[in-house]
């Protein structure tokens, strides 16, 4: 009854898409809908990583996931950016990187049964994560500071992109090639779900129609921010990194309550190891196309991007995971989404 329900709600997504082309909605009403449509996408999202998992197993299947589902925050970024909204830029990406280590994680290890995860591969992932993190305060002081202006700020963050990007393309080669290694004992015997083809070809569409509706929720968004009386960076940090990270939030969750706990914790940790030293040089560099984007965050996103990944690797050192553990990152989310909130006003 509810995959019934869920398949007929992915309707919903073109009709947003269509509402907001053709104008028939007050922007309060089309946020709603654009909302609500992100649930049945990320539910299609997550049927499709889980079949292609069996295919590829469960690390290239969760690194499939993230990069299908980095799509929208791409577009909401490019968006953003075009549009001179440079703190939404930032604050979006930086809650996307909290949000899937502490909120996707979280609600992984809640909803799915104790058992191991990649140690291995978590901690890669982690690492890349603290490296940005360090990198990230170079021009994050610049700014700070007061002493160096928004060119040079920008011009700084050039380096440090191009540093991250090669250190993500490294590492992802050589996890991926790990994962083809163990490729033979991390798949079943037999393979009773969607074909390779199919299983692409539904990932694919559902990620397009993702951004497209997540591109609507960000062009309505500022409108149910002022009735809400929410800031504009915690719109960014907490609201719009939800809706760009729909498909992550609920491809993690739906294959860890199906008991794939390793393929969860991959999807999350990857996707925001994937924000963290691809998305976010990628945009700086591309920026440069539109308007320069210097990466001058706030020390509150700096320091939530710190705590985050030190909790993560404290709480996953044993390689095994558990409800509780999952209690502890979703409290740990909402501290630092209070903190969000409190930084804006």
């Amino acid at each position: 009854m509810i995959r019934r329900i869920l398949w007929l709600s992915l309707a919903l997504g073109p009709l947003a898409i269509a509402l907001d082309a053709t104008s028939a909605l007050s922007e309060t009403l089309l946020f709603a809908i654009a909302a609500l449509s992100l649930a049945p996408l990320a539910w299609l999202i997550g049927e499709a990583t889980e079949h292609l998992s069996e295919h590829t197993g469960a690390g290239i299947g969760g690194f499939l996931n993230a990069t299908f589902g980095n799509a929208p925050e791409l577009i909401i970024a490019l968006f953003a950016v075009s549009n001179g909204l440079t703190g939404v830029v930032r604050g979006s990406l930086t809650g996307s990187i909290v949000g899937n280590l502490l909120l996707v994680l979280g609600a992984s290890l809640v909803v799915g049964k104790s058992g191991k995860i990649d140690r291995t591969s978590s901690f890669t992932w982690l690492a890349l994560i603290g490296l940005s993190v360090l990198l990230f305060l170079i021009p994050a002081t610049l700014a700070w500071t007061g002493q160096s202006s928004r060119q040079v700020t920008a011009l700084s963050s050039v380096p440090i992109s191009v540093v991250l990007l090669v250190c993500y393309l490294v590492v992802t080669w050589r996890t991926l090639r790990r994962h083809r290694l163990l490729h033979v004992s991390d798949l079943p015997g037999e393979i009773h779900g969607w074909s390779l083809p199919l299983s692409l070809a539904a990932l694919a569409a559902a990620t397009v129609v993702t951004a497209f509706v997540a591109e609507t929720v960000v062009g309505t968004i500022d409108t149910f921010a002022r009735h809400a009386h929410l800031s504009e960076f915690f719109v960014a940090a907490v609201i719009v990194a939800i809706a760009g990270n729909a498909a992550e939030h609920g491809g993690a969750v739906v294959v860890a309550a199906r008991g794939h706990i390793k393929l969860a914790s991959e999807i999350a940790l990857s996707s925001g190891a994937q924000v963290a030293v691809f998305l976010i040089p990628a945009i700086a560099l591309v920026s440069w196309l539109i308007k320069p984007l210097a990466l001058s965050f706030r020390p509150v996103e700096i320091a939530a991007l710190a705590l985050s990944t030190a909790l993560v690797g404290v709480l996953l050192a044993r390689g095994r995971s558990n409800r509780l553990r999952g209690a502890a990152l979703l409290t740990a989310y909402a501290v630092l989404a209070t903190a969000f909130f409190l930084a804006g006003r």
